[in-house]
């Protein structure tokens, strides 16, 4: 079969105008030249490829190369993806080496402009993008919006800075990505008449009908920690205009297994409406975000997938630009070379480091929701030895430490209930969104190895039990690799189950570790600079004296 001319047979799904025809489709030069409306003795179906409507590429500790070849399997040819994280720590050389990694394949990347970073104040990042670098990037064809917004304070109260960097994206017509946790009523209204339109952080049905009924869409998340679908899937049916898929993060092992195709899959095991569903994940965040993929249309890029029906959803194929991406389950996506930016400059830490001395009745404690970015606020009263505030397995009140990896400073300490470690420790520089190390442990011997892990290798996940010690290494900014994707699934899966095999209950232990320094989720989050409260929006004291 010639790839720039060719006619592939099925029956053709019409998001657009919401048909199936049997039919052939003929492709030239990438590009849909003809679709004619004849008998086929073709029982497959051909249908537009799935696009995630928002997610960090770097949550899959992939560089986007190596996410396009696993994502192409599972029938996704393109997201809308924020560099949110990379630009926490490279600023905007990060960007642009997502953007000129994501170049090298063949996949419809479509990166934004970050528009916080640092994401608050309250932490320690490796960069600043201000009006003029925020601006820069919009003016970059590859560039496609301005990234979440997740400084809602500054919208609600006219931060200058903010509302500047929202401008510049209006005066250029691209879309302004929201992030609006549990925002409701007049702050919610102002917050989307300054040009907000879409939210990914909607959990509950009521939160995301309000933001609908006031000209927003809501995008139904379901990755490796925050999963909404269950709580949002109706409005698949009752919004159907208003409604996107995304994950948000997802972690290697869980993109190895499925990626927006699980959620379209779960969508019609439900019974929601199938064109609805199709429209959710192709249709309505190409229109949205104005991206130059394909949906089946005369003249469109030949950006399609084959599957053998509706109900099984089993990816025979799939198309980017009239080229044949993933046949079978298989990537057809070679690799490609790349270079390793960092940005790690700090030694190792001492059990010293992370010691807490008593001084106050009652500390406070978050709570850790499985599947879920928020945490929960807790009283509760420490367990002290020798003027020390220790770890407290018979209660799974274990110490939460953030490492600032920018420059040396004392290591912030808090303490945090639900992730069930009976031994060890774990610890990430991947930790949302400044990328300092995040670690959680049960005593102080355990987190110091883990963490000196990560430093030693300039970035990456780890994990330590007594004498068995295991890393996976991520050098790219501390938060991606280069190593093939497929073995990063591999590696990434051991080292997750052995977290489980340490006490664990939490679904995605490493991904919830992550969001445990995310201080624009609410109730209580640890960043480099001490304890933070989410509903404050300030560091407060670990003890109440």
């Amino acid at each position: 079969m010639n790839p720039q001319s060719f006619e592939i047979s099925g029956n053709i799904v019409d998001v657009v105008n919401r048909r199936i025809l049997q039919g052939t489709i003929r492709v030239i030069d990438g590009k849909i030249f003809e679709i004619r409306e004849e008998k086929t003795d073709q029982d497959q179906y051909i249908l537009p490829g799935f696009i995630d409507a928002h997610i960090h590429i770097e949550s899959s500790m992939l560089i986007p190369s190596e996410f396009a070849r696993i994502a192409v399997i599972h029938g996704t040819v393109g997201t809308v993806s924020d560099p949110h994280e990379i630009a926490n720590v490279l600023g905007t050389e990060g960007v642009k080496f997502m953007i000129s990694n994501g170049h090298k394949v063949p996949f419809k990347f479509n990166f934004g402009a970050p528009s916080c970073v640092p994401a608050t104040s309250f932490e320690t990042a490796g960069a600043h993008l201000g009006v003029v670098e925020v601006g820069d990037l919009l003016k970059m064809p590859e560039i496609k919006y301005l990234s979440e917004m997740m400084n809602f304070p500054g919208v609600l109260f006219k931060d200058p800075e903010v509302m500047e960097k929202i401008e510049q994206a209006k005066i250029l017509h691209k879309p302004v990505d929201g992030h609006a946790p549990g925002l409701t009523g007049a702050d919610l209204a102002t917050y989307i008449r300054a040009g907000i339109t879409t939210d990914h952080e909607c959990f509950t049905l009521d939160e995301a009908r309000e933001k609908i009924g006031l000209g927003m869409h809501v995008l139904i998340r379901e990755g490796s920690a925050a999963k909404n679908f269950d709580a949002l899937f109706s409005l698949i049916d009752e919004a159907p205009d208003m409604i996107m898929f995304c994950s948000d993060d997802k972690h290697p092992d869980d993109l190895a297994e499925g990626h927006i195709n699980q959620v379209v899959k779960k969508a019609i095991e439900l019974g929601c409406d199938t064109m609805n569903i199709l429209r959710a994940c192709t249709l309505n965040p190409v229109r949205h975000f104005n991206l130059d993929i394909g949906l089946l249309q005369v003249s469109d890029p030949a950006d399609f997938i084959v599957v053998d029906n509706l109900q099984n959803l089993t990816i025979l194929s799939t198309w980017i630009d009239g080229v044949k991406v993933a046949e079978n389950g298989s990537t057809l996506i070679v690799p490609v070379p790349e270079m390793e930016p960092n940005n790690f400059n700090i030694g190792i830490i001492s059990e010293q480091d992370l010691r807490v001395q008593h001084s106050g009745t009652q500390i406070k404690v978050m709570e850790a929701i499985d599947g879920q970015l928020v945490t929960r606020r807790l009283e509760c009263t420490p367990r002290v030895e020798n003027s020390e505030v220790v770890t407290d397995t018979s209660r799974d009140i274990l110490k939460l430490a953030v490492v600032n990896r920018y420059r040396k400073a004392p290591v912030s300490i808090g303490f945090i209930k639900g992730f069930g470690l009976r031994n060890g420790a774990i610890a990430s520089s991947v930790a949302h969104d400044s990328h300092n190390i995040v670690a959680v442990g049960v005593d102080d011997q355990s987190l110091a190895e883990a963490i000196n892990m990560v430093v030693t290798s300039k970035g990456g996940i780890s994990a330590v039990n007594g004498s068995t010690k295991i890393i996976l290494p991520l050098p790219v900014a501390g938060i991606m690799t280069t190593r093939n994707g497929f073995e990063v699934a591999g590696s990434y899966h051991e080292i997750h189950r052995y977290a489980k095999q340490m006490g664990s209950q939490l679904t995605a232990p490493f991904m919830t570790l992550s969001f445990m320094a995310l201080l624009v989720i609410p109730e209580l989050k640890l960043s480099d600079k001490g304890l933070f409260d989410g509903n404050k929006f300030s560091i407060i004291s670990l003890f109440d004296k």
